[in-house]
Protein backbone atom coordinates (compact mmCIF):
# COMPACT_ATOMS: atom_id res chain seq x y z
CA UNK A 1 0.00 0.00 0.00
CA UNK A 2 2.11 3.33 -1.42
CA UNK A 3 5.21 1.34 -1.63
CA UNK A 4 6.91 4.92 -2.19
CA UNK A 5 5.88 5.87 1.77
CA UNK A 6 6.25 2.62 3.24
CA UNK A 7 9.78 2.27 2.02
CA UNK A 8 10.38 5.78 3.33
CA UNK A 9 8.84 5.31 6.48
CA UNK A 10 10.92 2.38 7.19
CA UNK A 11 14.25 3.13 6.15
CA UNK A 12 13.48 6.27 8.98
CA UNK A 13 12.44 4.28 11.66
CA UNK A 14 13.99 3.90 14.44
CA UNK A 15 13.42 2.95 18.17
CA UNK A 16 14.19 6.19 19.43
CA UNK A 17 12.11 7.43 17.48
CA UNK A 18 9.29 5.65 18.35
CA UNK A 19 9.99 6.32 21.77
CA UNK A 20 10.24 9.87 20.94
CA UNK A 21 6.69 9.98 19.21
CA UNK A 22 5.30 8.48 22.44
CA UNK A 23 7.01 11.16 24.48
CA UNK A 24 5.48 14.11 22.38
CA UNK A 25 1.87 12.44 23.11
CA UNK A 26 2.94 12.79 26.78
CA UNK A 27 4.31 15.62 26.70
CA UNK A 28 1.31 17.47 25.08
CA UNK A 29 -1.25 15.85 27.63
CA UNK A 30 0.80 15.30 30.52
CA UNK A 31 0.04 11.63 30.69
CA UNK A 32 0.90 8.56 29.02
CA UNK A 33 -1.64 6.80 26.36
CA UNK A 34 -3.96 3.89 28.11
CA UNK A 35 -3.33 2.09 24.87
CA UNK A 36 -0.83 0.60 22.65
CA UNK A 37 0.64 3.25 20.43
CA UNK A 38 1.49 1.73 17.24
CA UNK A 39 5.34 2.28 15.90
CA UNK A 40 4.03 3.03 12.01
CA UNK A 41 1.14 4.91 10.84
CA UNK A 42 -0.80 2.81 7.67
CA UNK A 43 -0.32 3.93 4.10
CA UNK A 44 -3.64 3.52 1.74
CA UNK A 45 -3.77 4.71 -2.15
CA UNK A 46 -5.93 7.12 -3.58
CA UNK A 47 -7.80 4.28 -5.18
CA UNK A 48 -8.56 2.71 -1.74
CA UNK A 49 -9.64 6.25 -0.27
CA UNK A 50 -12.13 6.61 -3.35
CA UNK A 51 -13.51 3.07 -2.21
CA UNK A 52 -14.04 3.76 1.60
CA UNK A 53 -15.32 7.16 1.03
CA UNK A 54 -18.28 5.62 -2.02
CA UNK A 55 -19.12 2.68 0.70
CA UNK A 56 -19.65 5.75 3.59
CA UNK A 57 -21.50 7.64 1.32
CA UNK A 58 -23.75 4.90 0.31
CA UNK A 59 -24.31 3.64 4.00
CA UNK A 60 -25.28 7.21 5.01
CA UNK A 61 -27.90 7.39 2.18
CA UNK A 62 -29.23 4.42 3.04
CA UNK A 63 -29.24 5.42 6.47
CA UNK A 64 -31.19 8.50 5.55
CA UNK A 65 -34.15 6.66 4.21
CA UNK A 66 -34.95 4.79 7.40
CA UNK A 67 -37.98 5.90 9.12
CA UNK A 68 -37.32 7.20 12.91
CA UNK A 69 -39.45 4.36 14.10
CA UNK A 70 -37.74 1.97 12.71
CA UNK A 71 -34.57 3.37 14.53
CA UNK A 72 -36.45 3.92 17.74
CA UNK A 73 -36.87 -0.04 17.85
CA UNK A 74 -33.05 -0.17 18.82
CA UNK A 75 -33.23 1.25 21.74
CA UNK A 76 -33.61 -1.21 24.91
CA UNK A 77 -36.90 -0.10 26.69
CA UNK A 78 -34.47 0.52 29.70
CA UNK A 79 -32.32 2.30 28.32
CA UNK A 80 -34.42 4.98 26.19
CA UNK A 81 -33.70 8.52 27.43
CA UNK A 82 -36.00 11.49 26.87
CA UNK A 83 -35.74 14.72 23.98
CA UNK A 84 -34.19 12.78 21.43
CA UNK A 85 -32.56 14.35 18.51
CA UNK A 86 -33.09 14.02 14.77
CA UNK A 87 -29.81 13.34 13.80
CA UNK A 88 -26.20 12.11 15.50
CA UNK A 89 -23.96 14.63 16.20
CA UNK A 90 -20.91 11.83 15.89
CA UNK A 91 -21.09 8.90 13.23
CA UNK A 92 -18.03 6.73 13.09
CA UNK A 93 -17.43 3.81 10.50
CA UNK A 94 -15.27 1.00 10.64
CA UNK A 95 -13.54 -1.12 7.60
CA UNK A 96 -11.59 -4.20 7.77
CA UNK A 97 -8.57 -3.51 4.85
CA UNK A 98 -9.21 -7.21 3.27
CA UNK A 99 -8.60 -9.06 -0.02
CA UNK A 100 -11.31 -9.93 -2.04
CA UNK A 101 -11.88 -13.20 -3.74
CA UNK A 102 -9.87 -11.32 -6.89
CA UNK A 103 -6.69 -10.58 -4.73
CA UNK A 104 -7.32 -7.11 -4.78
CA UNK A 105 -7.41 -5.19 -1.79
CA UNK A 106 -10.54 -3.55 -0.63
CA UNK A 107 -12.83 -2.25 2.33
CA UNK A 108 -15.24 -4.28 4.14
CA UNK A 109 -17.59 -2.87 6.77
CA UNK A 110 -17.09 -4.35 10.34
CA UNK A 111 -19.11 -1.65 12.69
CA UNK A 112 -20.76 1.84 12.65
CA UNK A 113 -21.41 3.85 15.84
CA UNK A 114 -23.24 7.52 16.51
CA UNK A 115 -20.80 7.81 19.12
CA UNK A 116 -17.74 9.77 19.71
CA UNK A 117 -14.02 8.24 18.98
CA UNK A 118 -10.67 9.86 19.66
CA UNK A 119 -11.56 12.71 17.71
CA UNK A 120 -8.95 15.29 19.66
CA UNK A 121 -6.18 12.60 19.92
CA UNK A 122 -6.08 11.71 16.65
CA UNK A 123 -5.41 15.09 15.83
CA UNK A 124 -2.84 15.83 17.68
CA UNK A 125 -1.59 12.21 16.89
CA UNK A 126 -1.38 12.89 12.99
CA UNK A 127 0.83 15.95 14.26
CA UNK A 128 3.19 14.08 16.08
CA UNK A 129 3.61 11.64 13.56
CA UNK A 130 4.74 14.68 10.85
CA UNK A 131 6.74 16.06 13.36
CA UNK A 132 9.20 13.43 13.94
CA UNK A 133 8.56 11.80 10.10
CA UNK A 134 8.47 15.42 8.16
CA UNK A 135 8.19 13.63 5.00
CA UNK A 136 4.25 12.55 6.13
CA UNK A 137 3.60 15.97 5.89
CA UNK A 138 2.95 15.30 1.89
CA UNK A 139 0.30 13.42 2.27
CA UNK A 140 -1.56 14.78 5.97
CA UNK A 141 -5.21 15.32 6.32
CA UNK A 142 -5.84 18.76 4.40
CA UNK A 143 -8.03 19.73 6.99
CA UNK A 144 -6.21 22.55 8.99
CA UNK A 145 -6.16 22.64 12.60
CA UNK A 146 -8.33 25.72 12.93
CA UNK A 147 -11.09 24.31 11.04
CA UNK A 148 -10.75 21.35 12.57
CA UNK A 149 -11.44 22.62 16.06
CA UNK A 150 -13.99 25.40 15.00
CA UNK A 151 -16.04 22.32 13.76
CA UNK A 152 -15.44 20.58 16.60
CA UNK A 153 -16.51 24.01 18.69
CA UNK A 154 -19.51 24.62 17.07
CA UNK A 155 -20.75 21.09 17.43
CA UNK A 156 -20.02 20.42 21.26
CA UNK A 157 -19.71 24.15 22.88
CA UNK A 158 -22.05 25.69 20.60
CA UNK A 159 -23.14 28.81 21.41
CA UNK A 160 -22.83 28.57 24.95
CA UNK A 161 -19.97 29.88 27.85
CA UNK A 162 -17.58 26.79 27.68
CA UNK A 163 -17.73 26.59 31.59
CA UNK A 164 -21.16 25.11 30.74
CA UNK A 165 -20.04 22.32 28.92
CA UNK A 166 -18.75 19.62 30.38
CA UNK A 167 -17.37 16.05 28.48
CA UNK A 168 -19.39 13.47 30.56
CA UNK A 169 -17.79 10.10 32.11
CA UNK A 170 -17.86 7.24 34.36
CA UNK A 171 -14.33 7.49 36.46
CA UNK A 172 -12.42 9.06 33.54
CA UNK A 173 -9.15 8.55 35.19
CA UNK A 174 -9.61 5.21 34.62
CA UNK A 175 -10.40 5.04 31.76
CA UNK A 176 -7.80 4.34 28.94
CA UNK A 177 -9.29 7.00 26.49
CA UNK A 178 -8.05 9.75 29.03
CA UNK A 179 -5.41 11.50 26.58
CA UNK A 180 -8.49 12.01 24.52
CA UNK A 181 -10.42 13.60 27.24
CA UNK A 182 -7.78 15.68 28.03
CA UNK A 183 -7.06 16.78 24.60
CA UNK A 184 -10.36 17.78 24.08
CA UNK A 185 -10.04 20.03 27.07
CA UNK A 186 -7.32 21.82 26.00
CA UNK A 187 -8.99 22.28 22.54
CA UNK A 188 -12.09 23.61 23.40
CA UNK A 189 -12.14 25.04 27.37
CA UNK A 190 -14.23 22.28 28.99
CA UNK A 191 -14.16 20.16 31.90
CA UNK A 192 -14.35 16.68 32.23
CA UNK A 193 -16.72 15.40 34.56
CA UNK A 194 -17.36 11.97 36.59
CA UNK A 195 -21.10 11.25 36.23
CA UNK A 196 -21.00 10.32 39.96
CA UNK A 197 -20.53 14.22 40.76
CA UNK A 198 -23.22 15.79 38.98
CA UNK A 199 -25.57 17.55 41.24
CA UNK A 200 -29.32 17.91 40.14
CA UNK A 201 -31.80 20.52 41.07
CA UNK A 202 -34.97 19.71 40.02
CA UNK A 203 -34.57 19.57 36.22
CA UNK A 204 -31.02 21.57 36.08
CA UNK A 205 -27.78 19.51 36.35
CA UNK A 206 -24.65 21.07 37.64
CA UNK A 207 -21.08 20.29 38.49
CA UNK A 208 -18.35 21.25 41.50
CA UNK A 209 -15.71 23.97 40.61
CA UNK A 210 -13.58 25.75 42.75
CA UNK A 211 -16.24 25.30 45.28
CA UNK A 212 -19.15 26.72 43.04
CA UNK A 213 -21.97 24.80 41.35
CA UNK A 214 -21.78 25.46 37.60
CA UNK A 215 -24.79 25.13 36.19
CA UNK A 216 -24.08 22.58 32.62
CA UNK A 217 -25.91 23.28 29.42
CA UNK A 218 -24.79 21.34 27.26
CA UNK A 219 -22.84 17.31 27.21
CA UNK A 220 -20.05 15.59 25.26
CA UNK A 221 -21.47 12.35 26.45
CA UNK A 222 -18.59 9.64 26.87
CA UNK A 223 -20.35 7.58 28.79
CA UNK A 224 -21.80 4.25 27.46
CA UNK A 225 -24.75 4.04 29.09
CA UNK A 226 -26.45 0.34 28.45
CA UNK A 227 -22.30 -0.54 31.00
CA UNK A 228 -23.62 1.74 34.03
CA UNK A 229 -25.69 -1.65 35.28
CA UNK A 230 -22.99 -3.31 34.99
CA UNK A 231 -20.73 -1.22 37.55
CA UNK A 232 -21.65 -2.43 41.18
CA UNK A 233 -22.85 -0.09 43.77
CA UNK A 234 -22.62 2.92 41.29
CA UNK A 235 -24.60 5.89 43.31
CA UNK A 236 -25.90 9.13 41.23
CA UNK A 237 -27.68 11.79 41.86
CA UNK A 238 -28.82 11.75 38.03
CA UNK A 239 -30.11 8.95 36.24
CA UNK A 240 -29.65 8.96 32.27
CA UNK A 241 -33.51 8.90 31.62
CA UNK A 242 -34.62 11.76 33.79
CA UNK A 243 -36.05 14.68 31.51
CA UNK A 244 -33.20 17.71 32.42
CA UNK A 245 -32.55 20.54 30.82
CA UNK A 246 -29.63 19.96 28.97
CA UNK A 247 -28.54 19.32 25.63
CA UNK A 248 -27.30 15.58 24.57
CA UNK A 249 -23.80 16.01 22.35
CA UNK A 250 -24.75 13.25 20.94
CA UNK A 251 -28.25 11.75 22.48
CA UNK A 252 -27.65 8.47 24.24
CA UNK A 253 -30.33 6.82 21.88
CA UNK A 254 -28.22 7.41 18.65
CA UNK A 255 -26.14 5.13 20.57
CA UNK A 256 -28.57 2.25 19.36
CA UNK A 257 -29.80 3.42 16.86
CA UNK A 258 -26.60 3.50 14.71
CA UNK A 259 -24.94 0.43 15.65
CA UNK A 260 -25.00 -3.06 14.58
CA UNK A 261 -28.03 -3.21 14.47
CA UNK A 262 -28.31 -1.44 11.61
CA UNK A 263 -25.60 -4.17 9.84
CA UNK A 264 -28.67 -6.54 8.31
CA UNK A 265 -30.14 -3.95 6.99
CA UNK A 266 -27.55 -2.44 4.75
CA UNK A 267 -26.58 -3.38 1.45
CA UNK A 268 -23.31 -2.53 -1.26
CA UNK A 269 -20.45 -4.87 -2.26
CA UNK A 270 -18.15 -3.25 0.56
CA UNK A 271 -20.81 -4.29 3.43
CA UNK A 272 -20.44 -7.94 4.56
CA UNK A 273 -23.89 -10.00 4.26
CA UNK A 274 -25.08 -9.93 8.03
CA UNK A 275 -28.17 -11.61 9.83
CA UNK A 276 -29.99 -11.12 13.37
CA UNK A 277 -29.60 -14.18 14.99
CA UNK A 278 -32.96 -15.34 14.81
CA UNK A 279 -33.74 -14.73 11.56
CA UNK A 280 -29.84 -16.83 10.07
CA UNK A 281 -30.92 -18.69 7.42
CA UNK A 282 -31.40 -22.59 7.19
CA UNK A 283 -28.78 -22.47 4.00
CA UNK A 284 -26.12 -20.66 5.13
CA UNK A 285 -23.42 -22.22 7.11
CA UNK A 286 -22.09 -21.24 10.09
CA UNK A 287 -18.73 -21.35 9.99
CA UNK A 288 -18.70 -18.46 7.96
CA UNK A 289 -19.96 -16.11 10.42
CA UNK A 290 -18.71 -14.26 13.33
CA UNK A 291 -21.11 -13.97 16.23
CA UNK A 292 -21.55 -10.27 17.64
CA UNK A 293 -23.66 -8.87 20.61
CA UNK A 294 -25.37 -6.02 19.10
CA UNK A 295 -24.45 -3.54 22.10
CA UNK A 296 -20.72 -4.49 22.50
CA UNK A 297 -17.82 -2.34 23.07
CA UNK A 298 -13.88 -2.53 22.05
CA UNK A 299 -14.67 -6.14 20.66
CA UNK A 300 -16.34 -7.80 24.45
CA UNK A 301 -18.19 -10.81 23.33
CA UNK A 302 -17.51 -11.38 19.73
CA UNK A 303 -17.28 -15.14 19.35
CA UNK A 304 -14.94 -15.65 15.61
CA UNK A 305 -16.02 -19.39 15.58
CA UNK A 306 -19.29 -19.74 16.60
CA UNK A 307 -20.92 -23.13 17.33
CA UNK A 308 -24.72 -24.34 17.09
CA UNK A 309 -24.49 -25.13 20.43
CA UNK A 310 -23.74 -21.64 20.99
CA UNK A 311 -26.33 -19.98 18.98
CA UNK A 312 -29.46 -22.16 20.48
CA UNK A 313 -28.07 -21.48 24.07
CA UNK A 314 -28.58 -17.69 23.28
CA UNK A 315 -31.63 -16.44 24.71
CA UNK A 316 -31.95 -13.45 23.42
CA UNK A 317 -31.51 -14.04 19.73
CA UNK A 318 -32.21 -10.41 18.77
CA UNK A 319 -29.83 -8.78 20.18
CA UNK A 320 -27.11 -10.97 18.47
CA UNK A 321 -26.09 -10.58 15.03
CA UNK A 322 -23.90 -13.35 12.44
CA UNK A 323 -21.84 -11.41 10.17
CA UNK A 324 -20.09 -12.83 7.25
CA UNK A 325 -16.23 -13.55 7.60
CA UNK A 326 -14.07 -11.39 5.90
CA UNK A 327 -10.30 -11.85 5.28
CA UNK A 328 -8.70 -9.30 6.43
CA UNK A 329 -4.85 -9.15 4.79
CA UNK A 330 -1.65 -8.27 6.26
CA UNK A 331 -0.25 -5.76 3.78
CA UNK A 332 1.41 -2.98 6.04
CA UNK A 333 5.39 -4.45 6.21
CA UNK A 334 7.28 -3.96 9.36
CA UNK A 335 10.65 -3.39 9.65
CA UNK A 336 11.90 -7.20 9.81
CA UNK A 337 9.92 -7.96 7.00
CA UNK A 338 6.76 -9.06 8.87
CA UNK A 339 2.97 -8.03 7.91
CA UNK A 340 0.31 -6.42 9.97
CA UNK A 341 -3.38 -6.49 9.23
CA UNK A 342 -5.26 -3.07 9.67
CA UNK A 343 -8.73 -1.75 10.10
CA UNK A 344 -9.52 2.42 9.85
CA UNK A 345 -12.43 4.07 11.02
CA UNK A 346 -13.11 7.31 9.47
CA UNK A 347 -14.70 10.17 12.34
CA UNK A 348 -17.42 12.11 11.16
CA UNK A 349 -19.51 14.75 12.70
CA UNK A 350 -23.00 15.54 11.68
CA UNK A 351 -23.76 19.55 12.00
CA UNK A 352 -27.80 19.58 13.04
CA UNK A 353 -28.52 21.35 9.95
CA UNK A 354 -26.48 19.76 7.96
CA UNK A 355 -27.92 17.02 4.92
CA UNK A 356 -24.91 15.14 5.36
CA UNK A 357 -21.92 14.66 8.04
CA UNK A 358 -18.50 16.34 7.39
CA UNK A 359 -14.99 13.41 7.41
CA UNK A 360 -13.06 14.93 9.79
CA UNK A 361 -10.51 12.49 10.79
CA UNK A 362 -9.55 8.57 10.79
CA UNK A 363 -8.47 6.89 13.35
CA UNK A 364 -6.12 3.05 11.96
CA UNK A 365 -5.73 0.40 14.26
CA UNK A 366 -3.36 -2.51 13.48
CA UNK A 367 -2.59 -6.00 15.11
CA UNK A 368 -1.10 -9.12 14.14
CA UNK A 369 -3.47 -11.04 16.21
CA UNK A 370 -6.85 -12.59 14.81
CA UNK A 371 -8.89 -9.83 16.50
CA UNK A 372 -8.17 -6.29 14.83
CA UNK A 373 -8.46 -4.37 18.98
CA UNK A 374 -5.42 -3.00 20.40
CA UNK A 375 -6.48 -5.35 23.59
CA UNK A 376 -5.63 -8.50 21.49
CA UNK A 377 -2.46 -7.60 20.50
CA UNK A 378 0.74 -10.01 21.98
CA UNK A 379 3.44 -8.11 23.91
CA UNK A 380 6.20 -8.36 22.22
CA UNK A 381 5.07 -7.85 18.28
CA UNK A 382 5.33 -4.22 16.41
CA UNK A 383 4.12 -2.68 13.96
CA UNK A 384 0.21 -3.07 16.35
CA UNK A 385 -2.06 -1.13 18.08
CA UNK A 386 -3.66 2.38 17.78
CA UNK A 387 -2.09 4.25 14.51
CA UNK A 388 -3.34 6.85 11.81
CA UNK A 389 -3.89 6.53 8.39
CA UNK A 390 -2.07 8.81 5.07
CA UNK A 391 -3.61 8.69 2.04
CA UNK A 392 -1.95 9.04 -1.62
CA UNK A 393 -2.24 12.69 -2.94
CA UNK A 394 -2.70 11.37 -6.39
Amino acid sequence: MIPKYRKQFNQDFSQEKYSLLKEYLKQKSGLEPGFRISESPIFLTKDFEAKLISASESIIDQIKTLSPDLLQKAIPDNCRVPNDTNKPHFFTIDFGICKNNNGEIEPQLIELQAFPSLYAFQKIFEDSFCEIYPFLSEIRNNMSQENFKNHLNDLIVGDENPENVILLEIYPEKQKTQIDFIFTEKLLGIKTVCLTKIKKNGKKLYYEYDGNLIEIKRIYNRVIFDELDRIPDLKTEFDFREDVDVKWITHPNWFFKISKFLLPLLEHQFVPKSYFLHEFPENENLENFVLKPLFSFAGSGVNLNPTKEITDAIEDKQNYILQRKVNYEPVFEDINGDFSKGEIRLLYIWHENDERPILLENLARMTKADMVNVDFNKKDAIWIGSSNAFFAQE
